[in-house]
């Protein structure tokens, strides 16, 4: 396929569904471009995606110079797609407003390519308006929502919040590339 994507991991129990997502595409010939919180660094490690994706992984420790620029600078312009699975409502709210603190915010202002957010969270915090103001504002500027669904939720609760299965993900981005 040849296309190029930037995965973007937040701080969700559902970042582990991201490693799969990350095997399903590079199985279809997606070079991907892992991009691991700190947040995502508590529920996994850059070695699973490094050993799923046979390409190097970025965190803030090795997000110096890459080909003569910035890494968040590199990253943005090589992208064909950049894909945010799972985005927790912390990540959603800090591109909403053009906060930068870190090497993925960075790239999702930085990018010209088209993104894709895939929650994940708890029902109450998506329900919440000020998440729901910032899906709308993200909306608005062109960015693509895939999720959530309804479902038993990680703390117990049931509701709308869940990760998109990933195997739907993957046919989402996939449609996208062609």
């Amino acid at each position: 396929m040849s296309k190029r994507i930037v995965l973007g991991v937040t701080g969700s129990i559902a970042a582990y569904r991201a490693a799969d997502l990350a095997s399903q595409l590079t199985k279809e010939g997606v070079e991907i471009d892992v991009v691991l919180t700190d947040e995502a660094l508590r529920f996994i490690t850059a070695l699973t995606f490094h050993a799923l994706t046979r390409r190097d992984v970025y965190t803030r420790e090795n997000d110096g110079m890459r080909d003569g620029q910035p890494a968040h600078i590199s990253l943005a312009d090589r992208a064909d797609l950049v894909v945010i699975a799972p985005a927790t409502a912390h990540l959603i709210a800090q591109y909403a407003h053009g906060l930068a603190p870190d090497l993925l915010t960075s790239l999702l202002l930085a990018t010209p390519a088209p993104v894709i957010i895939a929650p994940a969270m708890n029902g109450k915090m998506w329900h919440h308006a000020a998440t729901q103001d910032n899906v709308n504002l993200l909306s608005k500027r062109g960015v693509e929502f895939i999720g959530p669904e309804a479902g038993l939720l990680a703390c117990g609760y049931e509701g709308l919040g869940r990760l998109w299965p990933v195997a739907e993900i993957a046919r989402e981005i996939l449609a996208r590339l062609k």
